[in-house]
Formats: C-alpha cells, sequence, structure tokens
C-alpha cells in the first residue's frame, strides 16, 4: 500500500526517478478506485432504478440518474486531480531508463497531426483531398498505437544501475564497472 502512495507524497514532482514498483502500483492504485467508483455507481443506480421501475414513479427513475451523475462527476473530479501525480511518476519512471520525460508526448504527436490532417481535408473541399487526408490520418492514428506501445515497453524495462543523468539510482545500486 506504501508504493501506492508515493506519487501523491510526490504529488508534482517533475525530477528524479521512480522504481518499476512505484510506477505500477501506481497504476494499480488507479485502477482501483474506478472499480470502486463503478461499483458504487452501479449499486446506487441499480437499487435506485429497481425501486423506481418496481414502483412505477418517475421521480425515483431521475433521482437514480442524478445520483449515478453525481457519482460519475465525482470520479472525474478525483481522476482530474490524480493526472498531476500521474504525469509526474510516468516522466520519473521515464527518467529512471535514463529517457526524456517529454517521451510521454510521443503518442499524442500523431493524434495533434491527424486533427491537423483532418481539418485540412475538410477545407480542401474535394473528394480526393478528403480521402487522402482520411488515408493519412489513419497512419497517424497507427503511429500513435506504435509509440504508445514503445512508452508501455519502457515503463517495463529496468532502470539505469547507479546514477544518470536524472539523479541516484532508486534502488541504491552502483554503476556496473567492465573489467574493472
Amino acid at each position: 500500500m506504501e508504493w501506492m502512495l508515493v506519487p501523491l507524497k510526490r504529488y508534482a514532482e517533475f525530477s528524479g526517478r521512480s522504481r518499476r514498483m512505484e510506477y505500477w502500483m501506481w497504476i494499480v492504485f488507479q485502477f482501483l478506485i474506478g472499480i470502486a467508483f463503478w461499483i458504487l455507481m452501479m449499486l446506487v443506480a441499480g437499487f435506485s432504478m429497481f425501486g423506481a421501475v418496481a414502483t412505477n414513479d418517475p421521480a425515483a427513475l431521475a433521482g437514480a440518474g442524478v445520483g449515478a451523475v453525481l457519482l460519475l462527476g465525482l470520479w472525474s473530479l478525483i481522476g482530474l486531480g490524480l493526472i498531476i501525480p500521474s504525469l509526474a511518476v510516468a516522466v520519473r519512471r521515464l527518467h529512471d531508463t535514463n529517457r526524456s520525460g517529454w517521451w510521454i508526448l510521443a503518442p499524442l504527436v500523431p493524434y495533434v497531426l491527424a486533427f491537423a490532417l483532418m481539418f485540412g481535408g475538410l477545407a480542401s473541399g474535394s473528394k480526393d483531398g478528403f480521402a487522402a487526408a482520411g488515408m493519412l490520418g489513419f497512419l497517424c492514428i497507427l503511429a500513435a498505437m506504435v509509440l504508445g506501445l514503445v512508452l508501455l515497453v519502457f515503463m517495463f524495462l529496468d532502470g539505469t544501475p547507479g546514477p544518470n543523468r536524472y539523479g541516484p539510482d532508486p534502488k541504491g545500486r552502483a554503476s556496473a564497472t567492465t573489467f574493472a
């Protein structure tokens, strides 16, 4: 449980390094929060809707929807609060593998390019321009998926032994020296 809360303690700390354990336990923590909210939402909305249908009361049915929307809104607010520590731990994880934190934006670049191509194709006004922009947009989406997989592989890689340009080894290992 301690590993799950370390990113909250280092809320907006983008410098330094983070171990795999810290990163993946943070991901598990967010997953568990999401599961808890979905279960709570299903219970609240389900029981309210069951009572509304059984009594044929439209006001109770509306109340069930309001309860589900309020829980969804609360979950969204918590998610917004967790964006910064999520980005920070991901950047520190990349630093542990001796990579720049800017890699976190790599999958977004093709999406921005696809968005620009879509508007360029619409602005051209011709079917050929729109079809070409659609095909290039599809290729951009594929590139985003590939870059996302590359980023996922980076998150699974072991950190650089010993200190690197981003700080000391969080595992406390000394750098390996060959033929010393």
